[in-house]
């Protein structure tokens, strides 16, 4: 059971220098990154892992985004510096759907995240943490920090460029504004805009980190405890959107925690499930990077300035596979026939009980779709 006395993980866990780097490789931006929203980031970096080796006419070259709390593990063990193995783990490797014999995958950790790459947590011009004055950023911006990155790596043109969820916004992002520069794409469990409903989610849950004694209005980083309670509400109400209420009803029902008594002050086993969920978050995640990208998938709308969402993906020549999940609650799938329609595409729905996070788990229906986009 979580106990609300017990000693606070450190500040929440925003990787820092001198932290193991595991496999990550570091790549600063060609110098200060005008932002969508008016403001300027005038220097930034990306933390990067990649897999496979890139060949001489840098054609063979996939990016990988993640989603929300995410990194650039996408593909390994567990080890010192990644605390969990690869999100995507049964798709990157040799003999796998992204065949590493073959291909150079690139997996990048999103600008304003807290893995490597720069974000609130980081230090600002002055030696401080951004904390309160990180700027604020769009998909769009995260995309143009991707292709500056590319340009560094020297890819001119993405063979693939594939991700879920936010991932899935960053892609698309790509195909819309950069055509020339994806010859394909995999937009999985996502949408071209940020629906009502989808921002109506994450307001409580921004509402319960800002509303944490400890946030300090984001300036906690010098502090001895970060708002990782705030962060762990946060978690709890994202977490039931990932899953789907028949699969919390099989798992669950309403059955105790083990030997807890709900009616003694005990926790449903569901509870507990939440609970785990939202510690383990705590302890590696950064809770003002949660803000910034929470925000940032707030904000997504590929057809902002461009005559709307349908004249924005006219704009795609990527060959384009976009899938959605039957039992999503939170990307439903009608935002990916939205997509599939805007593309010239048909959408396919994937058969899951395991909601949203089936993007992560569905490794076998996924890998059909990744061996059908690169043919």
């Amino acid at each position: 059971m979580t106990d609300p006395g017990a000693s606070p993980p450190p500040v929440t866990g925003a990787w820092r220098a001198g932290d193991p780097p595991g496999r990550r490789h570091w790549s600063t931006g060609p110098g200060a990154l005008a932002l969508e929203a008016g403001a300027t980031l005038p220097s930034y970096t990306l933390a990067y892992e990649t897999w496979g080796t890139l060949n001489s006419d840098g054609s063979n070259a996939v990016l990988v985004e993640h989603a929300l709390t995410g990194d650039s593990h996408a593909a390994g063990p567990a080890e010192p510096g990644h605390p969990s193995p690869g999100w995507w783990d049964g798709l990157i490797g040799p003999g796998k759907a992204f065949d590493t014999d073959e291909l150079f995958v690139v997996a990048p950790n999103v600008l304003g995240g807290c893995q490597g790459s720069t974000g609130p947590s980081s230090p600002a011009p002055d030696g401080e943490a951004w904390g309160s004055r990180f700027p604020t950023l769009t998909v769009r911006d995260q995309v143009n920090a991707e292709a500056a990155l590319a340009d560094a790596l020297g890819i001119e043109r993405w063979a693939a460029v594939a991700g879920g969820s936010m991932g899935g916004m960053r892609a698309l992002e790509w195909a819309v504004s950069q055509p020339e520069r994806v010859a394909s794409a995999l937009v999985l469990a996502s949408t071209a805009r940020a629906s009502a409903e989808q921002i109506a989610w994450a307001a409580p849950q921004l509402h319960a980190i800002r509303g944490d004694l400890a946030w300090r209005g984001g300036d906690y980083y010098a502090a001895a405890e970060g708002p990782y309670r705030g962060l762990g509400v946060a978690r709890r109400i994202a977490h039931v959107t990932y899953r789907c209420e028949p699969e919390l009803e099989t798992r669950f029902g309403n059955r105790p925690q083990q030997d807890e008594d709900p009616l003694a002050g005990g926790r449903f086993a569901v509870e507990s499930y939440l609970d785990h969920h939202a510690d383990k978050l705590a302890h590696r995640f950064d809770a003002g990077s949660y803000v910034v990208l929470t925000e940032s998938m707030n904000t997504h709308d590929v057809g902002r300035g461009r005559g709307g969402v349908a004249a924005a993906l006219s704009r795609v020549t990527a060959r384009t596979v976009v899938a959605a999940v039957d039992s999503d609650r939170l990307y439903p799938p009608y935002q990916s026939h939205e997509i599939a329609a805007g593309v010239g595409a048909e959408a396919t729905v994937l058969a899951s009980p395991y909601g949203h996070d089936s993007f992560l788990i569905e490794t076998e229906q996924i890998a059909a779709l990744v061996k059908s986009l690169l043919g």
